[in-house]
């Protein structure tokens, strides 16, 4: 998704809190239906979730927060979000079925890019100043309108 081809955009800032999870999980449901996404909401909405969460748990460095960006693309008809955090971060991240390395079936975290993964047409990982940015996008077509 190209930024010219954005044709609404929501942006907000979180502190470091696990509480802010479930603020972003809000801010984006709503988002996501007033622009009548449809059926795919609880999967944008999910993505969102784990984005965040991986943010507040990993990628966020004491004492300071995130910010989470939604677009929405009229030309692709589809819909990204941005976790953008100021923390030390690979951009080489991998995500294969088995989770993350050493991690064991029985592990209760550990999975969130494979959720991503599984739910989002596309994501990945940029590199900022400081920090990174971990992206998911949903394409276009019927379920998303």
């Amino acid at each position: 998704m190209r930024p010219k081809d954005t044709v609404a955009l929501r942006e907000l800032f979180f502190w470091r809190r696990r509480s802010s999870v479930a603020a972003v999980r809000e801010f984006v449901r709503r988002a996501a239906e007033e622009w009548g996404l449809g059926e795919r909401v609880d999967d944008v909405v999910l993505c969102a979730s784990e984005l965040a969460t991986n943010a507040v748990l990993h990628g966020v460095p004491a004492g300071r927060g995130y910010l989470v960006r939604v677009e929405r693309a009229e030309a692709a008809a589809g819909l990204r979000i941005e976790v953008h955090d100021s923390g030390d971060g690979r951009d080489d991240v991998r995500v294969s079925g088995a989770g993350p390395v050493g991690s064991e079936a029985s592990d209760e975290s550990g999975r969130g890019l494979i959720i991503v993964n599984a739910c989002a047409d596309r994501w990945g990982v940029a590199v900022r100043q400081p920090g990174k940015i971990v992206w998911c996008e949903f394409t276009g077509g019927a379920s998303l309108r």
